[in-house]
């Protein structure tokens, strides 16, 4: 298998040399290692072929898009949009063109050529999980869990929208091949079909309602477009035909998936588009491709430890690339996987078993499995067969020592004691051959839904877990574990015993949950027998080890009030994950599985003894109980050593051997029944909890009884109060609505009082104006009079002047003139003082109209 690191090159050679498929198919594999340190990988994240099958687009989680030619052994960078990319097309019209989903929800065009953005398309509010292109390459359907877009990808406009509600959801929305419809699948299993151009619902595909519920996650049409494949949360397969639009055939994967990923049809030049292969990729890393006909399993790619997380195949069914859960894209070769398939049958082998007959020959067919052996032809006489025979049988001995997948436990221990400890990439391949772990997906399946056992619902508060899966990890094996024996859901210290193994196996719950009963079963011999107490025989066998090998110290531990439940069993109950490092921890579980149960104490006592300059330095019980919940400076390759030293040379009388039986694995098909504690001490504290827990259910009952009638009685007078509340606004809005209007009616009469006293005003000025006119009319009348009587006294004067000399005239004249003038003023004045009247009136008029107004307004205010 050739590998090619990308690196911080944006373009380049895939390899060196045409490569030549490896036995399993693998072409290629393709790694991108940052420039700045060798040690982080840049994970590639999604996988997308073009129309020719020769050629695919890989998105890493950077944001770079990396164009793979497998035809012309040529890789580019050909576009770099700073965004992890959640969904990949490269089957547009315009073949230079490819649609990406970014994470910031938008889609983007590019062209690989040019490496310009040709258009940007938003609409989502959450993540594209797929994109689907239309056969003409000119409609592409987009897909987040809450809606569906239909985009024109010549104007890039977005045509229709398919909205449900939050509850149902979708799962996914994709163009049938060689027609116009659309399928949509939510996650109800529902499958509705439409017609793109008017979004008219052609036909929904019967939901079936007998067996379990399948939660369809996984979803392939072969290229004719007549057969559905589905998949979900089970190991069965949907086979639908899109024709009579019925379910036509139930497939059952092995017992090893239990979820099915991804489907994809392999596609081949000869089948017309009705494809029979079908690739199926399951939550163990394990695509396993199967003939949908013949139901057999005709080859896998990937396994347990080099996982696949994503794959797709090319439409020429000729490469399949796949998204590795180490971050790197491998190309396979479809021609190398399927070359033991289309092979020729064997040849027969023929043995002579017979006598000479007439012919001189007689041969009788029989199939045998491996070399072809052919016996030679000879004439009438008799042939004397000689059959091969497999090789001697082993030893019993030998028999013991083989493990499953070809490992023998000799051979591992004498690995073992030369490097100390297992490879890390096979520590866990080979802990589960030396635990023989049955790997019973139906028992572990059935305990599991039973759901959350009722002693740790509230796991969370006395074992806080930083990490939520983890939490969630550890909570479903705990569960297991009660529900597989009850003794487990009362036992305190499991979370603290069963931790270390959650942490290790957090991706694969099976394993996890047999390692931990393996543990329980073998090495936690005898510890349930005192319950509720700590295994007293089995820390008595510790203590009786430790007097033989160090006397002194447990005389000091014994002075001190220290027993070997303070020394000994923090030790077991945490399996020596409170003191050890997770490199130490499984360089003593590397040992532990590989000896006999019996090692675990050794190590105890070990650890003890190698400890013991510290511990007898400390005085106070506190102190012990501090050192023997923390780590310490201790080598762990002297206390392996330290504890196979004591395994030879105990007394056999001391030897935990004598009290422990040999390793005993699970049973396949069942678990085996677990009953070595006080049933009737158990038996009652569940039935303690049960009755606790009834009483929390009364309990919680009534005070949600109560909390619902007080919730009743807050409604009620939060009704009253709010119509309390709405009667005085009413009440408000009224009194202001009269008070507008009062104000209304003031202002009216104020205008129409302004008015009549404009108008009395103007009545008495004109009234004045003509009394004016009239007096200076009537003086002007004076005048006239006047002057005309001064013209005739002139005339007159004139007439008699000749007797004005007269002294009696001239006395007579003054006393006339002094009358006429006096007679003038007295006029004078009587008209100045009518005036001075007239006016003091007409003030006093306008003086009586403002303290009438004044009144009015007081009133009013009063009022108000």
């Amino acid at each position: 298998m050739q590998t090619t690191d990308i690196g911080s090159k944006e373009n380049g050679k895939l390899w060196q040399r045409k490569p030549v498929p490896s036995n399993n198919g693998i072409l290629v594999n393709l790694i991108r290692n940052a420039s700045s340190y060798q040690t982080k990988t840049v994970r590639f994240l999604h996988v997308a072929f073009d129309t020719t099958g020769e050629s695919f687009l890989a998105g890493d989680h950077h944001g770079n898009i990396y164009l793979f030619d497998i035809g012309r052994n040529r890789f580019q960078l050909i576009q770099k949009t700073g965004l992890a990319c959640t969904a990949l097309a490269f089957n547009l019209r315009r073949t230079t063109e490819f649609l990406v989903a970014l994470s910031d929800y938008s889609i983007k065009c590019y062209d690989k050529d040019t490496r310009q953005l040709v258009s940007w398309m938003r609409g989502h509010e959450g993540a594209v999980s797929s994109l689907s292109v239309h056969a003409s390459g000119r409609y592409a359907i987009s897909t987040s869990s809450d809606t569906a877009q239909l985009w024109d990808l010549d104007t890039f406009q977005r045509k229709r929208k398919l909205n449900v509600r939050q509850s149902t959801g979708i799962q996914k929305v994709l163009f049938l091949p060689l027609s116009n419809t659309i399928l949509s699948c939510f996650n109800d299993d529902s499958i509705f079909a439409w017609e793109s151009d008017t979004l008219v619902c052609a036909y929904q595909l019967p939901v079936p309602l007998d067996g379990p519920r399948m939660h369809y996650k996984a979803f392939s049409l072969t290229q004719d477009g007549k057969m559905l494949a589905t998949g979900g949360r089970t190991n069965l397969l949907h086979l639908w035909c899109l024709e009579s639009r019925q379910l036509v055939r139930v497939i059952q994967m092995p017992q090893a998936v239990r979820t099915v990923r991804h489907l994809d049809f392999l596609s081949d030049s000869f089948d017309g588009g009705s494809s029979q292969i079908l690739g199926v990729l399951s939550q163990d890393g394990i695509m396993r491709f199967i003939n949908t006909e013949t139901c057999k399993l005709l080859f896998s790619i990937g396994s347990h430890e080099d996982a696949i997380t994503s794959a797709i195949v090319c439409p020429k069914g000729r490469h399949i690339a796949a998204v590795m859960d180490s971050g790197a894209v491998r190309v396979y070769s479809v021609r190398a996987l399927t070359q033991e398939i289309h092979k020729p049958p064997q040849p027969l082998v023929r043995l002579v078993t017979g006598e000479k007959v007439a012919d001189g020959l007689c041969l009788k067919m029989k199939v045998h499995a491996g070399t072809v052996r052919r016996p030679k032809r000879t004439s009438g006489c008799k042939i004397r067969t000689r059959l091969l025979q497999p090789p001697d049988v082993s030893t019993l001995e030998d028999k013991e020592n083989d493990l499953p997948d070809g490992l023998n436990k000799k051979r591992l221990q004498t690995l073992l004691r030369t490097f100390g400890e297992y490879p890390a990439k096979y520590r866990m391949f080979i802990w589960r051959s030396l635990l023989r772990l049955p790997e019973n997906h139906a028992a572990f399946s059935s305990l599991t839904e039973k759901g959350l056992h009722s002693a740790y619902l509230s796991l969370h508060e006395h074992y806080p877990i930083k990490s939520p899966k983890l939490q969630r990890g550890l909570q479903r094996v705990l569960s297991a574990l009660a529900h597989w024996s009850a003794i487990f859901g009362e036992t305190e210290y499991l979370p603290l015993l069963a931790f270390p193994f959650v942490k290790l196996f957090q991706n694969n719950p099976l394993i996890c949950f047999e390692v931990v009963a393996t543990v329980v079963v073998n090495w936690c011999q005898h510890w349930f027998e005192y319950f509720p107490n700590p295994p007293l025989n089995i820390l008595s066998v510790v203590e009786n080890m430790l007097a033989h090998h160090d006397k002194e110290l447990l005389r000091h531990l014994v002075n001190c009030g220290v027993t070997s439940q303070l020394y000994a069993w923090p030790l077991l109950e945490t399996l020596f994950s409170e003191v050890l490092t997770r490199e130490e921890w499984l360089k003593l579980f590397d040992n532990v599985f590989s000896n006999h149960p019996s090692f675990l104490l050794m190590a105890a006592v070990a650890y003890v003894t190698l400890c013991r300059a510290p511990l007898l330095l400390c005085t106070h019980r506190d102190d012990f109980e501090y050192f023997f919940h923390h780590r310490n400076n201790l080598n762990i390759s002297v206390m392996l050593t330290e504890t196979y030293h004591l395994m030879e040379t105990t007394p056999a009388e001391l030897h935990p051997n004598s009290v422990l039986g040999d390793f005993e694995p699970l049973t396949r098909g069942q678990y085996p029944i677990f009953n070595k504690y006080p049933t009737f001490i158990v038996e009652y504290q569940c039935q303690e909890r049960e009755r606790i827990r009834q009483e929390e259910v009364e309990y919680l009952r009534e005070s949600r009884q109560a909390l619902q009638e007080v919730r009743a009685e807050a409604v009620r007078q939060q009704a009253e109060d709010e119509a309390w509340y709405m009667q005085q606004d009413l009440l408000q809005q009224a009194e202001v609505q009269r008070r507008r209007l009062l104000q209304e009616e003031e202002s009216k009469l104020a205008q129409q009082r302004a008015r009549l006293a404009a108008m009395k005003r103007e009545l008495k000025v004109k009234e004045l104006t003509l009394l004016d006119a009239a007096r200076r009319r009537f003086l002007t009348h004076q005048q006239n009079q006047r002057r005309i009587e001064l013209h005739r006294l002139d005339d007159e004067i004139q007439r008699k002047v000749p007797s004005l000399y007269s002294p009696l005239f001239c006395a007579r004249l003054a006393k006339e003139q002094e009358r006429v003038s006096q007679e003038v003023k007295t006029e004078v004045e009587a008209r100045r003082r009518k005036a001075e009247l007239d006016d003091l009136a007409f003030h006093n008029l306008l003086q009586s109209d403002s303290d009438l107004n004044q009144e009015t307004q007081r009133r009013v205010w009063l009022i108000n």
